[in-house]
This record gives C-alpha cells, structure tokens and sequence, in this order.
C-alpha cells in the first residue's frame, strides 16, 4: 500500500470520471496524490450497435487506456447499466473497495443528477464511506475495516443543472485549467461512445460540450478560466471535525462560491 494520500473517484459510468472530476484527480495527483477510479456500472447499455459483451469489453478497455495514461488506479465495475440500486449487494462490493483504498477524499455524484444510475452510485458510495469502520458491516469481498477520517465531495450535476432544469451552485470551484489538454484526451478514450456523437452531433462535440460546462464553472469561480464544482457532504459520521482536505491540498487553486447556500 502506497504511503501517499488518497482520493477516489466513485461514478456510475465509464467517462463520467472525464467529464466532471478528472481535472481535479489530476490537480492533487501533481500534489503527491495517489488517484482511484471506479465505475460501479460497466457501461453496458451505452451503445446503438453492439451486443452487451462487446461493449463491456470496449468500455472496461476504454477506462483501462484513460487509466493507464492519467496514472489512475483502476477498480473493476460490479454491475450493468441501469441496474446500479441501493442495495446491501450493491453498497458491501464498494465498501470493499473503500476498505481497500482508505482515501482520505472520495469525490463521487450529485444527489440531484439527472441520470438514476448517477443518483443511486452517490447514495451507495455516501452509506459504503459511512459504514467503512462498522465491524457488523461485511463487505464483499471481505477487508479490515478502518476508522481514519475520510471527505466527501459531490461535483455538480452532469449539464450543471438538477432534473428539472434549475442550475445548481457548488460550494466550490476547482481550477483545472492546467489539466484541460489532459482533461480533453482522456476523455477521447472513450472512443465508443465519441464516434456515434461524432456522427449524429458533429466531429468532436463530446469534448466540446465537456469543455463548454469546465468554461462555464469558470466563469462562474470568477476567477479561472476553467473549473470543476463540488459541495462537500457534512462531516459528521465521517470525520471527528469539520475538515476540507481537497481546499487544504490545492489552496489558492480552490475558491468558494459567494452564492452558495
């Protein structure tokens, strides 16, 4: 086990690390960070062509290249699209994960996206982090458990917006403006899901749309040209006090949002 600090990336999807959290995996990775990856859901259903075989193996093969290229250390998903739920089965397979890792951040998704799947991996990733040190709680496949104190941030919905439309406000903003050329060709390796948006929305529009929410969190920081939001879940049942890791690793690279309430 690595001697570095750790943050994880729980998601439902393969690419949905890219489009809304690798920037900032990839702020703390050059503070000495060790970053994990993990997609609950192994992307079954994202595609118009291909059997589920042959685009589970695309999309794990996908992840693996944007792994391989960032530095992150990949944990395998552990079940098909649409059928991530908040269940004990669920829940004991990421907290197995989590007992794993020990990460002192886990940035995973909103609990106002607009996608189930996005929804329920944050309500499993929030009770797998809560029950971490639970000794009755017994993860599949079995780990120790472990007490130390771990964060939880949620980044900003997928379209920046909860499901009826209304923009939300994160708490904070990260700048990933120096990771955006990084940002940008990590996310091509998702390459299945890129060439029938190429096709039916025009050459490069995955990109520029991830590129078009970065600019506009930006803008909102009123400070960086390029930003990632979260909002951190409260600290109680996951830290003895009131604690910001992510804003004391990155410092003047993490502003707050006046607006947020």
């Amino acid at each position: 086990m690595s001697d570095k600090p750790a943050v994880m990336a729980i998601v439902a999807h393969p690419d949905d690390i890219e489009f809304m959290f690798m920037g900032t995996l990839l702020m703390l990775q050059q503070k000495g960070w060790d970053i994990h990856y993990m997609t609950v859901a192994n992307g079954n259903c994202g595609t118009a062509v291909d059997d589920s075989e042959t685009i589970i193996n695309k999309r794990r093969n996908e992840c693996l290249a944007s792994c391989a290229i960032s530095g992150a250390i990949y944990h395998p998903s552990i079940c098909n699209d649409l059928e991530v739920f908040h269940t004990w089965d669920i829940i004991s397979k990421v907290l197995s994960v989590i007992r794993d890792v020990k990460p002192k951040i886990i940035l995973t998704q909103s609990m106002d996206d607009y996608m189930e799947d996005h929804v329920n991996t944050c309500r499993v990733a929030v009770t797998a982090a809560f029950c971490r040190g639970m000794l009755n709680a017994k993860c599949n496949p079995p780990r120790e458990v472990f007490q130390d104190d771990v964060t939880l941030y949620h980044a900003i919905p997928h379209g920046l917006m909860d499901p009826y439309g209304r923009k939300i406000e994160p708490e904070m903003y990260v700048n990933v403006a120096p990771m955006m050329r990084k940002k940008w060709e990590l996310l091509s390796c998702h390459k299945s899901q890129k060439e029938w948006l190429d096709v039916s929305q025009g050459m490069d529009a995955y990109q520029k749309t991830m590129e078009e929410f970065m600019h506009e969190l930006g803008e909102r920081s009123g400070k960086f040209e390029y930003a990632e939001g979260f909002t951190r879940r409260s600290y109680l049942g996951y830290s003895a006090t009131d604690i910001d890791p992510l804003r004391e690793a990155l410092g003047a690279d993490v502003v707050s949002n006046p607006k947020y309430k």
